[in-house]
């Protein structure tokens, strides 16, 4: 009798923490206050919004999610958001087993590695300090992380209330700054065009991701195919768990479930990028139900890669788990480019160039992605590489950008056409250099300083 009960569909049962971070839903019904945890239970059509980067929530089911085998494509449940077809707002899954038996979620997290867990470009153990500018409408809200960066939680019109978390409200937050943590993985913005800005959807592994299906939602989408073809939806298989290495984890059971917002992200007059999370249910374990297990993930291009080379990121997975036994086969449609077994892209021509990869025993398993290539031979020209120890941030930007790892150094931007627009001498960490007057399009710094010739590009929105 308990084995039927637990086989049946769970909705969540009990939301036990809610800590936002600040936003334009939060302090405000539905979305924003600690009611909206309870709009969550018993369904999928609830309201409850986690804010700017790192603000969570913590729930669990009725019954322990088993890690069950005959569980279609794998997956264990399934967490529903608010996104579009061109819009998501990446939340992070963590799991927990009540390992100590107390039923309180102070046993060991086990983040959910999704599909971008391995790029370069994802940072383990990510902090943002917000300050609360303590006004009684809406403001900026400045932040600051743990690599020395800044930025705000910019106000926008139509939320008008303050989106630092209230006291009164969130009696948890620390009225004059808080932190919050966890990994953060790189936003998929395309604010090209400003009227019609986008977020796009990660592969696999997050919530918020991607949309709504039909009834039965225990029964899941396949998240190793773009399509919505059942619940919709994100679905997660605890076998995705991971440790603070990186390392898989084999759990046969999870108690608690927390998710909090991946992203640290400007949508322009969107607001900032927060995870909505409206309600999650079980999967009903059917061996019967099958499909595609094997899938590539190919980091996003920018959309400009200037130079002769550029590394690119690519991952096999099997059933979600990174697969360091399949070889990835590239090819292009460009002569004059191409990729070596290490996955660098080299190049002596320019134009459009879209890049295949497939696994080589299973040509069908294949993934796609585009940029426009800028041949240059200059052995500084642009290192794409996101391993570069210096970053300019924001970008894109519209205002200001500022260059990160430097110190007494030469700066020079140069528009695409190579203009020069800007020359500034001794320059430090992080001083905000104005950039408004430029037009909108790609820009390239050189930056020079003893020991150091590192050119690196921007986009001006």
């Amino acid at each position: 009798m308990l084995l039927a009960k637990a086989l049946q569909a769970q909705y969540i049962s009990e939301v036990l923490e809610y800590k936002p971070a600040p936003g334009q839903f939060i302090n405000k019904t539905p979305w924003g206050v600690p009611s909206s945890g309870n709009s969550l239970v018993g369904h999928i059509t609830g309201s409850m919004s986690l804010g700017a980067f790192g603000g969570y929530v913590i729930f669990k089911f009725e019954n322990p999610v088993e890690n069950h085998p005959d569980n279609p494509f794998g997956v264990d449940f399934t967490i529903f958001g608010n996104p579009s077809s061109d819009w998501a707002e990446q939340g992070i899954v963590s799991v927990m087993k009540d390992e100590n038996g107390n039923g309180l979620p102070d046993d060991t997290w086990y983040e959910l590695a999704g599909s971008d867990y391995f790029f370069s470009s994802t940072i383990k153990e990510y902090e943002v300090t917000y300050t609360n500018p303590n006004q009684t409408v809406a403001a900026d809200v400045p932040w600051v992380d743990n690599y020395g960066n800044s930025g705000y939680v910019l106000a926008n019109g139509v939320h008008s209330q303050p989106y630092y978390p209230d006291a009164d409200i969130f009696p948890s937050v620390n009225p004059i700054e808080y932190t919050l943590s966890g990994t953060q993985v790189a936003d998929e913005l395309d604010k090209t065009k400003p009227a019609d800005i986008k977020s796009y959807r990660k592969a696999f592994g997050y919530a918020d991701n991607q949309i709504r299906g039909v009834a039965p939602y225990t029964v899941p989408d396949n998240p190793y195919t773009l399509e919505k073809e059942n619940s919709g939806g994100d679905a997660f298989d605890i076998s995705w768990a991971v440790d603070k290495d990186g390392n898989y984890v084999d759990l046969d059971v999870i108690h608690f479930v927390k998710v909090h917002t991946a992203v640290l992200g400007d949508a322009g007059w969107l607001g900032e990028l927060s995870t909505e999370i409206t309600g999650a249910v079980t999967v009903t374990p059917n061996s019967s139900i099958t499909g595609v297990l094997d899938m590539i993930v190919i980091k996003s291009l920018p959309k400009i890669i200037e130079g002769d080379s550029f590394q690119l990121e690519a991952f096999a997975f099997h059933k979600g788990r990174r697969d360091l036994d399949k070889t990835i086969i590239w090819s292009t449609n460009l002569d004059g480019a191409s990729v070596n077994s290490k996955n660098l892209l080299t190049f002596s021509t320019s134009g459009e160039i879209t890049l295949t990869a497939s696994l080589a025993d299973m040509p069908g398993i294949k993934s796609t992605a585009s940029a426009e290539l800028v041949y240059n031979s200059d052995p500084s020209a642009i290192d794409e590489s996101q391993n570069l120890s210096v970053k300019i941030y924001p970008n894109p930007a519209t205002h200001h950008i500022s260059i990160n790892g430097v110190e007494r150094a030469s700066v020079e931007i140069y528009s695409i056409t190579g203009n020069r627009v800007l020359q500034i001498q001794d320059y430090s960490h992080n001083q905000p250099l104005a950039i408004s007057h430029l037009a909108n399009g790609v820009y390239i710094v050189k930056v020079k300083a003893q020991n150091l010739n590192k050119t690196v590009r921007f986009i001006k929105n």
